[in-house]
């Protein structure tokens, strides 16, 4: 029995050891999550006629940044139950997800792949980090969520990472993606069109309606 508990302790000393070291060697070189609160995401350059009517949007990205109160709560919602359904209770990583997908490494023989990552996680790698599937990366990603929740509501970093993801088919952001596949806005999406639009971002070319229709 003393021995189990005295395992058990020295599992969790060790254990939280190993993420000070951590924390204090990849530290130094974490940007500062605070320009989030003033970053400009880039749009295309719009053409209007005299009479308000869009003739050319020139530019490779399609963009229409919406601020989070005029997302429609069914889109929000949507998005949440497909990438991060703990999203309200984490602290902007989800320890339990962590777990699971570490487990699923192990009976996977090591190969690393990108479960266990929040809503937070995924915007501070899409800001701050490069794509490529390292442990280093990871550890990264979980130093930079916890300071991103810190600096900004769940509000706002629902709000950025909506605006911030690729949706394929040139769409960056939910409004875009709304208008491509769909030819509306936010406010006119169906439940099932809110849904399958929540699901284009774990494989934005597989599974986009223009280019997969019967995949989608």
């Amino acid at each position: 029995m003393w021995i189990g508990v005295f395992v058990t302790l020295f599992g969790a000393l060790a254990g939280a050891i190993s993420v000070w070291v951590l924390y204090r060697l990849y530290e130094p070189d974490l940007p500062d999550v605070e320009i989030l609160k003033e970053v400009q995401l880039q749009q295309p350059l719009r053409i209007y006629s005299l009479d308000d009517r869009l003739i050319a949007s020139i530019g490779e990205a399609r963009r229409n940044p919406t601020p989070f109160e005029n997302i429609p709560e069914q889109v929000a919602q949507a998005f949440i139950a497909a990438e991060d359904a703990r999203f309200y209770e984490h602290p902007g990583v989800d320890y339990q997800g962590i777990l699971r997908a570490g487990w699923q490494v192990l009976r996977s023989g090591g190969e690393y792949g990108s479960g266990g990552s929040t809503i937070t996680m995924q915007l501070a790698r899409n800001f701050f980090l490069s794509p490529e599937r390292r442990i280093e990366r990871k550890l990264k990603e979980i130093m930079l969520s916890l300071r991103i929740e810190h600096a900004l509501s769940k509000q706002e970093i629902l709000a950025l990472y909506l605006n911030k993801i690729f949706f394929g088919h040139r769409a960056y952001g939910v409004s875009a993606a709304a208008e491509v596949y769909y030819g509306k806005t936010l406010e006119e999406l169906t439940l099932a069109e809110s849904a399958m639009i929540a699901g284009l971002p774990k494989a934005p070319s597989d599974l986009n309606p223009v280019q997969n229709p019967a995949r989608a």
